[in-house]
């Protein structure tokens, strides 16, 4: 903030508590001798009979209205709230926050100092440790997998067995650590509509779904000059570029003719966050833990 627009709120602020205040003192009556007579008692206006009076204030609301100023002036000089004045105290909420995780970490450092020396498979095995893990994942990882894990579209499915980079203990750590970049070039350019068209029949064909031979004899070719350096020459997909398994019936995407042919025409693009700067490693390490377990129910 300016200095300009520090000292502007600092004068406005003040100015507003200056007045207020100058408004109760102004408007104070004291009771005195003189109100006992009649004409004292009112303030002039009559309404269908009806008057208002002219009472003081009782003392101990006056009192309480002057307090609220004093408690004003001592808030305002212990803590910021002028301008760019930041209060003898030096809060801030970015402090506050740190001395309450500091002090979540050192309630919970002992629970999870006891799960990070255990192996993942075996944590993943542990009733107590996946209760943690439940809610380290619906409080990160849910959002776009879904909250049992399921996946959505455009987001893999971590219950199953199908892994685009592994799902060995140590692979789904990494993952979670660093995150995965994944990126399916678009070959509308390259290929051309028909060339397109011939190689998603010859994807088919890998769960009999081909309706033209001619096309899938085509789309082989096709395949194997421009998909299988990722997809690998049998289109089961290699976990170290992160290509799908063309072979079964998972699809990160739409798995029809038509999806098929828009993944190959225009591409696909997704991105895993790293999770390293915002999970300390034993959150990462129970977490991963609860991701392998999501599979071994399904076996």
């Amino acid at each position: 903030m300016s200095t300009f627009w520090s000292l502007w709120i600092i004068g406005l602020t003040l100015t507003n508590l200056g007045l207020v205040l100058w408004i109760l003192l102004a408007n104070r009556k004291v009771a005195s001798r003189d109100d006992a007579e009649p004409e004292n008692k009112t303030t002039g206006h009559s309404y269908d009979g009806i008057e208002e009076y002219d009472n003081p204030l009782p003392k101990w609301w006056f009192q309480m209205f002057i307090a609220t100023f004093v408690f004003g002036a001592i808030y305002l000089t212990l803590y910021p709230g002028l301008g760019t004045w930041k209060g003898v105290l030096g809060w801030t909420s970015h402090n506050q926050l740190e001395r309450e995780q500091e002090k979540a970490r050192a309630s919970y450092k002992e629970s999870f100092d006891v799960y990070s020396q255990m192996p993942i498979a075996e944590l993943a095995e542990d009733p107590k440790a996946m209760k943690m893990g439940t809610r380290l994942f619906a409080n990160n990882c849910a959002v776009c997998h879904g909250a049992d894990g399921g996946g959505n579209f455009g987001f893999p499915n971590l219950t199953d067995h199908d892994w685009l980079y592994g799902g060995e203990p140590e692979a789904i750590k990494t993952t979670i650590t660093h995150g995965r970049v994944a990126a399916m070039p678009a070959w509308k350019d390259i290929l051309g509509e028909e060339k397109i068209a011939d190689v998603s029949q010859y994807v088919l064909s890998f769960t009999d779904r081909a309706e033209d031979e001619e096309a899938v004899a085509a789309g082989k070719e096709i395949f194997a000059q421009n998909c299988a350096a990722c997809h690998g020459a049998d289109a089961k997909g290699m976990h170290a570029t992160g290509a799908p398994n063309l072979t079964d019936d998972t699809w990160l995407y739409d798995g029809s003719a038509k999806g098929i042919r828009q993944t190959v025409r225009n591409g696909r693009g997704g991105t895993m966050p790293a999770q390293a700067e915002k999970l300390r490693e034993d959150k990462i390490h129970l977490l991963a833990a609860y991701v392998y377990s999501l599979s071994l129910d399904n076996e």
